[in-house]
């Protein structure tokens, strides 16, 4: 324990008074020759000069629980600014709360203090359960959680809320102290966004049972079915070549595309995991973008081969090129995919971006100032999906143009 500066001097003072004491008390000593004389003055020579120390040890004992006590107030007043706080007796009557707590249900001290917990709780409530924690309580229990309260008016709220046994010196439970937080907002955006997930969920089981069908047997049959009816001759009479040759395109679009939603279907399921297969990065990626519009425009080099989600792999690493040629000055946009030790590498001859901007660009719904239209997911999407192969993405502006770093573990 260390000394105040104030302490050390009063020590200090008190030392030299003691000493002082006893140098004055054996010269007095040593000046009498009366033995009873001398016994006496020495005692209370003794206790005298014992006295200022016995003074410092008690105002240093005093100053030592005061400041205890204060630091205990202190801290209470920290606790009592930023949560809400209430007292009970052990059969749940409220006792006191702060202006927190009456903030949060929405009553005024008048109304709550002598009132049961009960008030507060949702009607529906588990009564076996709502006696037995409370009986937890009377045992010394601490109990805490997410409870849902009922304020007034029948307003619900939510409470993250510690229930803590308060103990007398034999260990004897008398009051529970419950520390409270408003969580509302937070639980409120968790329900929702639960709700929404079983939307979610309902319209994937849907996409992956349902629209299977049909992209994936009743079109392809029909169209199959239309050629062999049709020979090279009815067909160039019937001017209808085009026609056909678009709808080859498009059903193998549209297969690519479902495949690539169903995957990510797959993952709004709980404990999902990514289906993964060890592939030729090049080869996949190759056959993903044969059928685009700017494959011309797209240099792959021979890559590794590595443990991915075709579907889901292929549709990042496309979004990632289908950015560096959209958002491209350059008067021959090109889009180089290649290797660098173990990273994939996607560098294109564009205006080019740092990493900064990358992260910000990368963020849900952020949108670059020059992207009118779109939901500014992408980007986000892309790095999720980079994450769930445990892989992670950087870029790098360079003198003309930027380079995306795939690290594959």
């Amino acid at each position: 324990m260390q000394l105040s500066f104030i302490s050390k001097v009063a020590l200090v003072v008190s030392v030299f008074i003691m000493l002082t004491f006893f140098a004055v008390q054996t010269a007095l000593v040593i000046g009498y020759f009366d033995i009873s004389y001398n016994f006496a003055l020495f005692g209370w020579l003794s206790v005298l000069s014992f006295m200022p120390f016995f003074f410092y040890v008690l105002i240093e004992f005093v100053r030592k629980v005061r400041y205890k006590f204060q630091s205990i107030d202190d801290t209470l007043g920290a606790i009592n600014a930023s949560n809400a706080l209430v007292e009970f007796d052990l059969d749940g009557t409220l006792v006191s709360c702060n202006d927190i707590f009456c903030e949060l249900t929405g009553y005024s001290k008048k109304e709550l203090i002598g009132k049961p917990h009960k008030m507060l709780v949702p009607n529906d409530i588990d009564l076996q359960g709502y006696k037995s924690f409370w009986g937890d309580l009377r045992r010394g229990k601490v109990k805490s959680g997410e409870f849902m309260r009922i304020g007034k008016g029948g307003r619900e709220f939510y409470i993250y809320g510690n229930y803590n046994p308060i103990k007398n010196p034999y260990g004897e439970t008398y009051r529970v102290l419950k520390i409270a937080s408003d969580i509302t907002d937070k639980k409120l955006i968790e329900l929702e966004v639960g709700k929404k997930n079983t939307y979610l969920e309902h319209a994937a089981k849907i996409l992956r049972h349902d629209m299977h069908s049909g992209i994936n047997t009743y079109i392809p049959r029909g169209l199959s079915s239309l050629k062999r009816r049709l020979d090279a001759e009815q067909i160039k009479a019937l001017k209808i070549g085009a026609p056909l040759r678009m709808i080859e395109e498009g059903l193998t679009h549209t297969q690519r595309v479902y495949s690539g939603v169903k995957e990510f279907t797959n993952l709004v399921k709980k404990e999902a995991q990514l289906d993964k297969k060890e592939l030729d990065l090049q080869q996949i990626l190759l056959k993903y973008l044969k059928s685009t519009s700017y494959i011309s425009q797209v240099q792959i080099s021979e890559l590794v081969v590595a443990e991915v989600n075709e579907a889901l792999f292929c549709t990042a690493v496309d979004n990632l090129i289908r950015n560096g040629l959209k958002y491209n000055d350059s008067a021959t946009k090109l889009v180089k995919v290649y290797m660098q030790g173990s990273a994939l590498i996607i560098e294109d001859n564009g205006r080019g971006i740092s990493n900064i901007e990358f992260i910000e660009l990368a963020k849900p719904y952020t949108r670059g100032k020059d992207k009118e239209n779109g939901t500014g997911l992408g980007l986000n999407i892309c790095i999720a999906i980079m994450q769930e192969h445990g892989f992670s993405v950087s870029a790098e502006k360079l003198e003309q143009g930027t380079k995306i770093t795939i690290a594959i573990k």
